[in-house]
């Protein structure tokens, strides 16, 4: 199975990049780290006092993203398809099964730390490198549309987001994979997939 993890700011592309990578394979999945986020009253609280709450490791439910990648690698087989609701802070799993499973794509903001725990597993990393102000501008626009926020609130959030994202992995020991990519505007995507696809 081919394992591909494609990381990035809030904004920068991760989830249209996801979906272009699907279009071009057989059998292929997504598991979007954003739809594992933690549920119930202790994340309602969290995340009205921990600034910045859905931009760090707390927010994350690392054992069911865990259990739900395993299941996928162990067995080639994804039944689950699980949907965080941003309006609701909770998750909808519905059945969604795949045979057969030839390609693993992780995208979200943790990415890069899920994919700094695997051992003896072989796989793609993409990091996308895209401008604060298209990714501001991305995110204003999404979140006025699908989570509610206003404005100034999801310029606020992205703002601090951001800031999140850049220090986490700053002046860190992070691990690189030999087969890493740095995606930028001036990329040329179809030349990085087909070294993907080799």
């Amino acid at each position: 199975m081919k394992l591909i993890f494609i990381s990035g700011p809030s904004g920068s592309g991760k989830t249209t990049l996801s979906k272009q990578i699907i279009g071009k394979v057989k059998n292929g999945i997504i598991l979007s780290t954003d739809n594992y986020y933690k549920v119930g009253l202790i994340s309602k609280l969290l995340s009205k006092f921990v600034e910045g709450y859905f931009d760090k490791s707390i927010s994350f439910n690392y054992k069911l993203f865990k259990k739900d990648f395993n299941f996928i690698i162990n067995n080639k087989i994804s039944i689950h398809e699980r949907s965080y609701n941003f309006k609701k802070k909770t998750i909808k799993s519905k059945l969604n099964e795949m045979n057969n499973v030839n390609y693993l794509i992780i995208e979200g903001i943790f990415a890069r730390e899920f994919s700094n725990t695997l051992c003896n597993q072989n796989y793609s990393f993409l990091e996308l490198r895209i401008s604060k102000n298209e990714c501001m501008n991305r995110v204003v626009q999404r979140d006025l549309k699908e989570r509610g926020k206003a404005k100034k609130q999801a310029e606020d959030d992205f703002i601090k987001s951001w800031n999140i994202y850049n220090q986490k992995f700053k002046n860190k020991n992070i691990k690189i994979n030999a087969n890493e990519f740095n995606i930028t505007k001036k990329t040329n995507i179809d030349k990085v997939l087909k070294k993907l696809f080799e």
